[in-house]
C-alpha cells in the first residue's frame, strides 16, 4: 500500500487523534459497551472509525454489536464531511450528513469538552436470517453525551434553581455543590445539549450483512442481490416474500436490471469512453505475463499497445476485442447475435445505471455492476475502495503505477 499512501489515494482524510481526545473516544467506547484501545494515538474517519483500533482489536467492525447494530462515535467537528471508509450500509454516509446539517452548531459545542456517541436503531435487535434485511424502514438515530453531560447541566440548573430561593445563598453546603460541579463540567447554564432523535428512511442499500446483500426496492419489483452464496442458498428457501432473489453471479441478473429500467448499456456509444479503453487495457494485463516494458509504459504508447495487443493468443485477443467486431459486423447484417460474439463479463462490464435514476440510487448501482465485473480500476477505486485495496494487492507493480496514474488523473 506504500504506492497508494505516498499518491493520497488511500485512507488520506483520517482525521489524527491524541490526548484528551484518546481519553474521549475511549469514554464514548466504553458507553456504547466496548472495550477501551490502549493506543495512545491513532486516526479516525467520518463516521469514528479508526483503522489502527480495528488493527489492535482484530475486528473490522469493532463499533458494532452484531451486523445488526451499528455504532458511530463524534469527539471533533472536523468528522464533518470526512470520508466513511468502512460503511455498514451504503447510507451510513448519508446518515452522518444528516447529522451535522442538523446539529452542525450543537456538535461544535458539546465536542469542546465532551463527545457524542451514536446509536443507528432500525428497530431490529439481532438478525436470526437473511430476508430480515427486508424489514429496514427508518433508522432512528439516538444520541448519548458521555458523562452524562446532559444530565449533569440539569442537575446544575437544578441547583442554580435552589439556590435562588429564599436563604439558600448562604447554605455552605449548595455553594460546595455548586463549586463541585462548575469545576467539573464548567458554567452549563446556557449551553444548548440536547440532540433529539433523528429519523431517516431507508429505500434501496447495500448492507455488509450476510456476507453482503444489495436490497433494491425502488423499482418495478422488489430486488435482492446476495454476494454469499450460502446466504443466498438459504434465502431462496424463504417464500414469505414477494421479491425477486439473485446471487450476484447469476449472468440473468444483468438482463433483469435492465428488463427494470436499473442498468443499461449502449455499445455504440461506450466504445468512445475512456471506461471501454480501461476495461480493454484490464483485460490485456490479465493476458501480459512477462513484457520488456511495464504495463504502464505499454498502456501510454499507441504503439506498444498495439504491438503487445497483436503478440497475444488469437483467442484472447478477438475476446478483448469482441465489443468493436461485434459492432463491425452488425454494419453489414443483423443476424449476428451478441450473446454469440462478445463476452459475457467484458460486456456486463461495460454497463451503467439507467440514465433515469436518481444520484443516490446511481452511486449504489455503479457499487452492485462494478461487483458483478470489476474490470474498471477506477470505478472500483471511486465505489469500493474496500475491494480496490484487496484487488490491488494482487496486481503486478507496473500495472499499479498505470492504476495510480490514471486515478490521478481522474480526480
Amino acid at each position: 500500500m506504500n504506492k497508494l499512501k505516498a499518491a493520497n489515494l488511500y485512507q488520506s482524510e483520517l482525521l489524527p487523534v491524541s490526548g484528551k481526545l484518546v481519553e474521549r473516544y475511549n469514554e464514548c467506547l466504553k458507553t456504547l459497551g466496548f472495550s477501551p484501545t490502549k493506543l495512545t494515538s491513532f486516526s479516525i474517519d467520518g463516521i469514528g472509525w479508526s483503522p489502527e483500533i480495528a488493527e489492535e482489536k482484530k475486528e473490522l467492525l469493532y463499533l458494532n454489536h452484531g451486523e445488526a447494530n451499528a455504532h458511530a462515535i463524534i469527539i471533533s467537528p472536523l468528522q464533518k464531511g470526512k470520508p466513511v471508509y468502512l460503511p455498514t450500509h451504503t447510507f451510513d454516509r448519508e446518515l452522518m450528513k444528516l447529522v451535522f446539517k442538523t446539529y452542525g452548531n450543537k456538535i461544535n459545542d458539546i465536542t469542546r469538552d465532551s463527545a457524542i456517541c451514536l446509536d443507528f436503531d432500525q428497530g431490529i435487535d439481532a438478525f436470526y436470517g437473511p430476508m430480515d434485511v427486508l424489514k429496514y424502514k427508518t433508522i432512528n438515530i439516538h444520541f448519548r453525551l458521555i458523562n452524562n453531560l446532559n444530565k449533569a447541566q440539569k442537575k446544575q440548573r437544578e441547583l442554580i434553581e435552589q439556590f435562588k430561593e429564599g436563604n439558600n445563598f448562604i447554605d455552605e453546603t449548595l455553594h460546595e455543590k455548586l463549586l463541585q460541579s462548575a469545576n467539573t463540567y464548567g458554567d452549563l447554564r446556557n449551553r444548548d445539549l440536547e440532540l433529539p432523535e433523528l429519523q431517516y428512511s431507508v429505500s434501496s442499500f447495500y448492507t455488509r450483512a450476510f456476507g453482503g446483500v444489495y436490497v433494491l426496492r425502488d423499482f418495478i419489483s422488489d430486488i435482492i442481490v446476495f454476494e454469499d452464496e450460502k446466504w443466498y442458498k438459504e434465502a431462496i428457501n424463504d417464500t414469505t416474500h414477494d421479491v425477486l432473489m439473485y446471487h450476484i453471479n447469476h449472468d440473468e441478473l444483468i438482463e433483469k436490471l435492465r428488463n427494470h429500467l436499473i442498468a443499461e448499456c449502449d455499445l455504440d456509444e461506450v466504445v468512445k469512453t475512456p471506461r471501454y479503453d480501461r476495461v480493454k487495457k484490464y483485460e490485456l494485463s490479465q493476458q501480459l505475463k512477462e513484457t520488456q516494458h511495464s504495463l504502464k509504459e505499454i498502456f501510454e504508447s499507441k504503439i506498444l499497445y498495439k504491438s503487445y495487443l497483436n503478440k497475444i493468443d488469437i483467442n484472447a485477443l478477438k475476446k478483448i476485442n469482441s465489443v468493436e467486431l461485434y459492432l463491425e459486423r452488425l454494419e453489414v447484417s443483423n443476424e449476428y447475435k451478441l450473446k454469440d460474439m462478445v463476452d459475457v463479463d467484458l460486456y456486463h462490464a461495460l454497463h451503467q445505471p439507467h440514465s433515469s435514476l436518481e444520484p443516490m440510487h446511481q452511486d449504489l448501482i455503479w457499487k452492485l455492476l462494478i461487483n458483478v465485473s470489476p474490470k474498471d480500476v477506477l470505478f472500483l477505486y471511486w465505489y469500493d475502495k474496500e475491494q480496490f485495496y484487496k484487488t490491488y494487492e494482487t496486481w503486478d507493480d507496473s500495472f499499479k503505477d498505470w492504476v495510480i496514474d490514471t486515478i490521478r488523473n481522474n480526480i
